[in-house]
C-alpha cells in the first residue's frame, strides 16, 4: 500500500526524522517516551526504533535498555561537515583568529530559528568559560545568532515567530528588546552577548556578508565575562576583520551569475 504524502514526502520517513529530533535534548529515551513525544502507539515507536537501530542510526543501551543516537549518525554528520565549503574555506582564518585572540573561536550559520555552530576551535581558557557545549542554540541568545539576525530579515522573523526562551536573567525575552538590539548591532557592525546564554560567559561576533549585504554566517570569539565581557572592542575588531576576509574569500569562489 502506498503511504500518504506529507508535503511531498512519505509520512513514515517524516516520523522517523521526528524520532531522531527527540534526541536533540535527551541522551536516552525509552519506547514509551518516544511514543508519547511522537503521538504514536508504542508498537509503532518500537518498530521505528528497531528499524533505525538496524542501520546504526539508533542504538540500544545494554545497561538501561533505553535508546540513544547511534555512531552511524556521527559518521554521517562528520562527512557533512567536511564537505561544507564554508567550513573548509574558513579554517585558516579561524585558526589565525584563535591564535591572535587566545579565546575559543566559532563559525556558525542559521538553521531555522537557531544558531548552528559548524566549527569550534577551542582554547583551554575558552573551554573553561563556556561550560556546556552544544552545536545548536536559539538565535537570540548568542552573539553569532544576533549578528546574523541583524543582517538577515528572514532569520530575525524566524526567531520572532519561535519566541524568546530565557536561559539566564540577561537573555533577551521580548520582541521590543530583540528589535532594539538588532538596530544597535547594525549601527556598530558586530554583536555581543554577556551572560545571555550562560552565566560567566561572554562572546563577540561579526556577520559574514554576501554581496547583497545579507549575513550567511558569523564568526565569534567566546570567553570569560570578566576578561571578554567588560571591554569587547579589541575582540570586535578581530572578528570583524576575520568575517570580512571570509566574506571576500567566499565571494571570489562564488560561481558567476549567468
Amino acid at each position: 500500500m502506498r503511504e500518504p504524502d506529507v508535503e511531498g514526502g512519505l509520512k513514515s520517513v517524516a516520523t522517523a526524522l521526528d524520532l531522531l529530533d527527540c534526541f536533540v535534548t535527551e541522551e536516552e529515551l525509552g519506547v514509551s517516551e518516544v511514543a508519547r513525544r511522537l503521538g504514536v502507539a508504542k508498537s509503532t515507536a518500537h518498530r521505528l526504533l528497531t528499524t533505525l537501530a538496524s542501520r546504526g542510526l539508533i542504538e540500544q543501551s545494554p545497561s538501561t535498555g533505553r535508546y540513544r543516537l547511534g555512531l552511524h549518525l556521527f559518521e554521517l554528520g562528520h562527512l557533512a561537515l567536511t564537505r561544507i565549503d564554508l567550513r573548509r574555506e574558513s579554517r585558516t582564518l579561524l585558526e589565525e583568529l584563535r591564535e591572535v585572540s587566545g579565546w575559543t573561536v566559532h563559525l556558525s550559520v542559521r538553521q531555522g530559528a537557531d544558531t548552528l555552530f559548524l566549527e569550534r576551535l577551542p582554547t583551554l581558557r575558552g573551554m573553561q568559560a563556556m561550560g556546556e557545549y552544544r552545536r545548536r542554540w536559539p538565535l537570540h541568545a548568542t552573539s553569532s545568532g544576533k549578528a546574523i539576525c541583524a543582517f538577515d530579515p528572514e532569520a530575525a522573523m524566524a526567531r520572532s515567530q519561535a519566541g524568546f526562551p530565557a536561559f539566564t536573567t540577561h537573555t533577551i525575552s521580548t520582541e521590543a528588546a530583540f528589535r532594539a538590539e538588532l538596530v544597535h548591532i547594525r549601527q556598530r557592525g558586530y554583536a555581543t552577548a554577556r551572560e545571555e546564554l550562560m552565566y560567566r560567559l561572554a562572546s563577540v561576533a561579526a556577520p559574514v556578508l554576501d554581496p547583497q549585504g545579507v549575513a550567511r554566517a558569523a564568526v565569534s570569539i567566546t570567553g570569560s565575562v570578566l576578561e571578554l565581557g567588560e571591554h569587547p572592542e579589541r575582540q570586535a575588531r578581530l572578528v570583524l576583520i576575520a568575517a570580512q576576509r571570509l566574506g571576500r574569500v567566499l565571494q571570489r569562489k562564488a560561481p558567476p551569475i549567468s
